[in-house]
């Protein structure tokens, strides 16, 4: 049988196949990774959420800081005073009255100054350089006549302490130039400071030493060590004086209408309660003093607090409203916390003030309303109308401010659980000082060595004071005790005093602090009895004591603190007065108070509200990541295998078109 070689043999032509892996893989890795891209969506949500709620912790911070600031009653107390002559100036603090005042001022307050003799040189030592201790004494000059009338030596006058302590400095080899003992006083800080002055003199060179004003303030100066120191500044002006006096202290002599008062200083601040007069100059007439309300200060206040209430308003508005002009909601929109805040917010400031005793009691009183907005507006003209009805109670809307009934008792201080009221007041037990009083009268003459050092006690704190030899009035030697007791380092570093008196020769020293802790003890001293007799009597001093609205109460001192009940946390002062009832304290805590406690507690970073949604979305975060995380890790593997699978597809491909090609070629052959 022959082969017809004449017929065609063919097949279907098949050319080279391949994919494009990596685009297929990549178009499918598309689809599989659309979990992640909506769990990226979700975690973008949370984070635009985060952020608004920092906007909004931000803003509350902003106005918890304003409203501190503002819950002080003094920022709606403040007060204008004027004068009407140079010659006396003027300041007014809360607490003075308001109306005019009549101020003549006669003599004006100095300094006294005293020059040492001339020396030829300021910088070449003087005396033999032996250690020298220079004592200042402060007190008053009586009596006697000036060697030139108004400057010079005094003869026939007397010398009393002003009881303040006597100073000391210390003169060596180091220091014993004219120039060097001038600096040595003034680095001692005793209250006196000297300068040099030439005076163009064959011995030009003088020392010039000046205290402070006041006529208690002249010197008494002693030195002990080198004798041609002492020849230099001893100044006695009841005995021997070195030094020439070119300037007497003097104080200060004015009427406060028609009352006449003395000072120390040019600046008067305990003539008149809240005021401080500043005196320039001697009147020729009287000046009129006016204090009037601080209207300006006032509505300041007033408008800061609307301000700041409004920068909170607005920034939540900004994330939790909806804009209707942009057809967008604010990203808390409806979120039940922040709209917590903003119903904290005007339940508070749409309540009236509980337990006041002012005029005012809502903001509205006051001129201050809310807008459709709910923001806050100030009408002024009805705020002007209320300063100027009652200016000093619109302090009670904003502030803690406490009112008693009693006189000699006042508003201290309110606790965190104080809540608005007025509490009567029962006091049982007044605070008193502790004192001793001496069993015999002093022996007044001091010897050195044998009757001239006491030991005490002062409120637990011990020290010992060394009397100088002399003789003495009862009332001088009370005036040296006090003085030297004060001046003890012990006691000035606790910033302790006491007061010492005379009475029929026997002394008494009491304490100037009130309370339980309040002690005087002499505990020996080779004076202690010649001083205070053999037994002297020893009173402590005792706290108030008694009840704030018929509750328990803690006494310290004249301050009594309620310490439960409604009243807990009130503290007031108990100055003076009788046991028994002592009418009441009301107490009332402002806007700008309760809204800083409302921020407070909002802003706790451990159980405030901000803080639980913050953390709860961090949480939501946080997952959100765990989970991209594992699916990014699944969608490794499943790239992988995608490519691995479309791979293999593409090699098989491959190899079929090899094959394809090589079945064609055969094929071909066979046909020829």
């Amino acid at each position: 049988m022959a082969i017809n070689t004449s017929s065609t043999i063919s097949a279907a032509p098949v050319t080279n196949q391949s994919i494009d892996v990596s685009s297929i893989v990549s178009q499918l890795m598309t689809v599989e990774s659309q979990p992640v891209t909506l769990l990226q969506q979700q975690e973008a949500g949370y984070q635009t959420q985060l952020t608004a709620l920092g906007t909004v912790k931000g803003a509350l911070t902003s106005f918890q800081t304003a409203v501190q600031a503002l819950s002080s009653a003094s920022q709606y107390q403040s007060l204008n005073a004027s004068s009407s002559s140079s010659a006396v100036g003027v300041s007014a603090a809360s607490g003075a009255s308001l109306g005019n005042y009549s101020v003549s001022v006669s003599t004006l307050a100095q300094a006294q100054s005293l020059v040492a003799s001339g020396q030829t040189s300021a910088s070449a030592a003087i005396g033999s350089g032996a250690a020298t201790t220079l004592s200042f004494t402060f007190g008053t000059i009586s009596g006697g006549t000036l060697s030139n009338g108004t400057s010079g030596t005094y003869s026939g006058a007397s010398f009393t302490p002003n009881g303040n302590g006597t100073k000391t400095v210390t003169i060596n080899s180091s220091n014993n130039s004219l120039q060097g003992i001038a600096d040595a006083i003034n680095a001692a800080n005793i209250g006196v400071s000297a300068s040099i002055v030439n005076d163009g003199s064959a011995a030009p060179y003088r020392l010039v030493l000046t205290g402070s004003s006041g006529a208690s303030n002249s010197m008494q100066i002693s030195v002990s060590g080198d004798s041609t120191l002492s020849s230099l500044l001893s100044e006695n002006p009841a005995g021997s004086q070195a030094l020439s006096q070119t300037t007497a202290a003097q104080s200060a002599q004015l009427t406060v209408n028609g009352i006449g008062v003395t000072s120390s200083s040019n600046t008067v601040s305990n003539a008149v309660q809240g005021l401080t007069f500043n005196l320039n100059g001697v009147t020729t007439s009287a000046a009129t003093i006016s204090v009037t309300n601080n209207t300006s200060g006032i509505t300041s206040a007033v408008n800061s607090f609307v301000n700041a209430y409004n920068g909170l308003n607005t920034a939540i508005q900004g994330v939790a409203s909806y804009n209707s002009s942009s057809n967008t909601a604010g990203t808390l929109m409806g979120d039940p916390m922040v709209n917590a805040i903003e119903t904290q917010m005007h339940a508070v400031l749409n309540n009236a003030i509980t337990g006041t005793t002012s005029t005012y009691s809502t903001l509205d009183a006051i001129g201050v309303t809310f807008q459709k907005d709910g923001s806050l507006a100030v009408d002024t003209n009805k705020l002007n109308t209320a300063i100027t009805t009652n200016a000093s109670d619109i302090a009670s809307l904003f502030a803690n401010v406490g009112k008693a009934s009693d006189s000699l008792i006042s508003y201290s201080s309110a606790g965190p659980n104080t809540v608005p009221g007025s509490y009567a007041v029962n006091i049982t037990q007044l605070a008193s000082q502790g004192s001793l009083t001496g069993s015999a009268a002093a022996g007044l003459t001091v010897t050195q060595g044998s009757n001239d050092t006491i030991n005490l006690t002062i409120d637990g704190v011990a020290t010992t004071i060394v009397i100088p030899p002399a003789t003495y009035t009862a009332a001088s030697l009370a005036t040296q005790l006090q003085s030297l007791i004060n001046s003890s380092s012990g006691l000035s570093a606790i910033g302790q005093s006491v007061s010492v008196t005379q009475n029929a020769g026997v002394l008494g020293i009491t304490a100037n602090n009130y309370g339980s802790s309040s002690s005087v003890a002499v505990t020996g001293g080779n004076g202690s009895t010649g001083l205070f007799g053999a037994s002297p009597v020893q009173t402590n001093g005792q706290d108030v004591a008694g009840t704030i609205n018929g509750t328990s109460a803690t006494g310290n001192g004249q301050y009594l603190t309620s310490t439960s009940g409604n009243s807990s946390g009130l503290m007031i002062q108990v100055a003076g007065g009788a046991t028994g009832s002592r009418g009441t304290v009301s107490y009332t805590q402002g806007y700008a108070v309760s809204l800083s406690n409302i921020a407070t507690s909002l802003l706790d970073p451990t159980s405030g509200p901000i803080a639980a949604e913050t953390n709860g979305i961090n949480t939501d975060v946080t997952n959100i990541n765990n989970q991209i995380t594992q699916w990014q890790a699944r969608l490794v593997n499943i790239q992988q295998a995608l490519t691995q699978q479309y791979s293999a597809l593409n090699t098989m491909l491959g190899t079929m078109s090899q094959t394809s090609s090589y079945l064609t070629q055969q094929l071909a052959q066979l046909v020829r």
